[in-house]
């Protein structure tokens, strides 16, 4: 196998074929997508997402620690979800036996645009928080010198210092390194969960190699090569396993059988600390971001921190119920009379599962007169304010696009009983898209890889 790796290390996109009687492995690769140029972000901006993040890191660890908020926040949505419902049995069966593991991981990613309407000033709107699988700290490690180099070849070098430095591979692997050490077996490994084919390997491999610089052993398997041993004790191949950080199980398609749910339970029922555990998960879901946008929700997690509420308040859009009722029949006359203003969202990750427009009002359509529009929630569409770039992607033309991005900012927290051991924002990550893409991420084939150039 040849392989040539460009000298920014942006190797990301791989998958494995195997051919003709003999077992021939061939790993395909090719270079992540970027832009061009840098992207100019206000300072202001972006400072306040990054000072949010550890606020963000307590309130999703408040809410998996709360059986009866996440009860009532995603009961109707269990009930019409398939996949949440799926993932809520086992979380209840997790509360009925009792946790195996006092320590808690949390690698969190929370994902912003900037509303820019005319006339008011910019807003840093949340679009998500990504509790599972929050991917792209690998690569976002080595875009700063990217694109410095660009910079420097264009004859910007003066702007070069606008692009600040940002590592958080490092500070993912310290989360790891810390609930790895907190389980206090030598010898045992952290296990990335991974999918059969794996096109953002890359990434995983930053993280792993600040691991391995650590002296601590990592491997990479899939949900069938786990069994359970003595004392709840996880193995893979006699190896007991640590931490299981998943890079996958966030999807519906990740569980092809019902041998794949079982493995899920089986690993919560575990001593292994898990990132995320199902708690922690569930609280990712865009049901309980729509839940926390009501009046007084995020009272009951920070009462008396007026201060913190109204510092995570000020990064909401507006979140609106679809759930049965007097409440769910506005939000979907609402919807229908003006589609264009909203975002139809179901609980889905991995980028590409959103409605616009007319196709709102299809879905909405379609589950008249039923509970299936409680497996969504609707928010305002964000107004960006779209710049000229140029987007590199394997096999697109280069040429200028109008483009909008997105803002990643990396949260890791380490509870070990009631004592929060760690809690860090850890760097940020930008994506960005030609304009004409109404949804879509880099694992999706829509955004690049960017950097904020602060203004």
């Amino acid at each position: 196998m040849r392989v040539r790796i460009d000298r920014h290390g942006l190797l990301v996109q791989a998958r494995t074929v195997i051919t003709w009687d003999w077992v021939h492995v061939q790993q395909l690769v090719t270079y992540a997508p970027f832009t061009l140029f840098p992207t100019a972000v206000p300072r202001g901006v972006f400072e306040q997402a990054l000072a949010v993040q550890t606020q963000y890191n307590l309130l999703v660890d408040k809410i998996s620690q709360d059986s009866e908020f996440l009860e009532e926040a995603l009961a109707s949505t269990a009930e019409s979800d398939d996949f949440t419902g799926r993932l809520f049995s086992i979380y209840r069966q997790t509360i009925k036996e009792g946790r195996s593991q006092s320590v808690v991981l949390g690698l969190n990613r929370s994902d912003y645009m900037l509303d820019q309407q005319e006339g008011l000033p910019t807003a840093l709107r949340q679009i998500e928080i990504n509790t599972i699988a929050a991917s792209f700290g690998g690569l976002a490690s080595h875009t700063p010198d990217l694109h410095r180099h660009v910079l420097k070849v264009a004859g910007l070098s003066d702007l070069s210092h606008r692009i600040l430095d940002n590592n958080p591979a490092a500070g993912l692997a310290r989360g790891l390194a810390k609930a790895w050490e907190l389980y206090g077996v030598e010898r045992a490994v952290v296990m990335f969960l991974v999918e059969d084919v794996q096109r953002n390997i890359m990434d995983h491999r930053c993280v792993e190699n600040e691991l391995w610089s650590r002296d601590i052993p990592t491997i990479r398997r899939k949900f069938e090569d786990v069994s359970l041993g003595p004392d709840k004790r996880l193995f893979v191949d006699g190896q007991e396993v640590a931490v299981v950080y998943f890079r996958n199980g966030y999807m519906p398609q990740n569980y092809p059988t019902e041998q794949s749910w079982e493995t899920r339970l089986l690993m919560e029922r575990s001593r292994a600390i898990k990132c995320p555990d199902i708690a922690t998960h569930l609280a990712g879901t865009k049901k309980v971001q729509q839940v926390l946008a009501r009046p007084g929700v995020l009272e009951r997690f920070f009462p008396e921190q007026p201060q913190v509420v109204q510092q995570i308040r000020a990064t909401f859009a507006g979140l609106y119920t679809l759930d049965q009722g007097q409440e769910g029949d506005k939000t979907v006359a609402m919807a229908m009379a003006n589609p264009e203003q909203f975002v139809l969202k179901p609980q889905r990750e991995g980028g590409g599962n959103n409605f616009y427009g007319s196709e709102i009002c299809r879905v909405l359509e379609e589950a008249r007169g039923s509970s299936k529009r409680t497996a969504y929630i609707l928010m305002d569409k964000v107004r960006a304010r779209a710049s000229v770039n140029y987007l590199l992607r394997r096999g697109a033309p280069l040429q200028p696009s109008q483009c909008l991005s997105e803002l990643g900012v990396f949260g890791v927290y380490v509870r070990q009983g009631t004592d929060m051991v760690m809690n860090e924002c850890v760097g940020h990550l930008l994506r960005t898209k030609s304009s004409e893409h109404a949804d879509g991420g880099v694992a999706a084939g829509v955004a690049v890889l960017d950097n904020p150039l602060l203004v």
